[in-house]
């Protein structure tokens, strides 16, 4: 309760200092996020449908590994593959605080920016989610942990072997934090807060990706691709979503296709 509490005043306090009266810079336009729904739809469904096991292998040889991430090799760790689990539904569940405090100073409940903040970050995950899914089934990399001659219970770890790149767990961690960021400095540009909040987000998705190379799941290349990738929709998608008036992305369409224009 008095950890609940806290966060609560942490959270009035971050408003008083954000603008609490400020007017959301995102909004949905119905043809754009048809569009970029479908793209996300188009990447998030795909990889379900590629079929890619394979025997677990028996004979891997650590000196094979390049130089680069062989030495951050590890065994499997069960306490360090579970403890990124409730820092992630953190990081999720962290994307309402631009929303939260756009609506500490209605009165209503501001329906339309919820919608809004919902809708640009499903687009977000589904293409994190797809992209990493897809990249894994097609490199097909076997995680570190098969490099050590140490017995597994293979149902524990899923039995997915084989889809060590990139870092799933990095990329789905990197995403709300860049989100968050994103959201935050275009909705409070002169909020003194913008700057903890860049470097809070970061730096706890940082230690995500840390977890996964020390639980043996990851190698050091396959969290910063995934580092990458979050990163990146977590940038986009709200970028894309910027009211007209300001920054966003337009589809255009002639007799001869489509022209897409970005503006930042």
């Amino acid at each position: 309760m008095l950890i609940m509490k806290k966060i609560w005043v942490f959270i009035f306090l971050l408003g008083i200092y954000s603008n609490l009266y400020s007017q959301s810079v995102y909004n949905l336009d119905l043809k754009n996020d048809i569009i970029i729904s479908t793209l996300s739809l188009g990447i998030f469904i795909p990889p379900f449908f590629i079929n890619d096991d394979q025997e677990i292998p028996t004979n891997l040889n650590i000196n094979d590994v390049n130089a680069f991430d062989r030495w951050l090799m590890f065994p499997f760790n069960r306490g360090f593959q579970t403890v990124r689990l409730p820092l992630m539904m953190v990081y999720n569940s962290s994307i309402i605080i631009p929303p939260l405090l756009l609506s500490l100073g209605n009165q209503n409940f501001n329906f339309d920016v919820w919608l809004t903040y919902g809708v640009m970050f499903t687009q977000a995950f589904f293409f994190t989610y797809g992209t990493k899914e897809l990249i894994g089934r097609l490199v097909n990399r076997d995680r570190p942990y098969l490099y050590f001659d140490e017995p597994y219970n293979f149902s524990i770890i899923d039995g997915r072997h084989n889809r060590s790149f990139p870092s799933g767990g990095t990329a789905v961690s990197f995403m709300p934090a860049a989100f968050l960021s994103t959201t935050f400095s275009h909705e409070f540009p002169e909020s003194r807060w913008r700057i903890p909040v860049i470097i809070g987000s970061f730096t706890l998705s940082s230690f995500v990706g840390a977890t996964r190379i020390l639980s043996g799941d990851h190698f050091l290349t396959d969290v910063l691709a995934g580092a990458a990738i979050g990163t990146l929709y977590g940038w986009l998608i709200p970028t894309l979503n910027r009211n007209r008036n300001e920054n966003g992305l337009s589809f255009n369409f002639t007799g001869n296709g489509i022209i897409v224009a970005l503006r930042y």
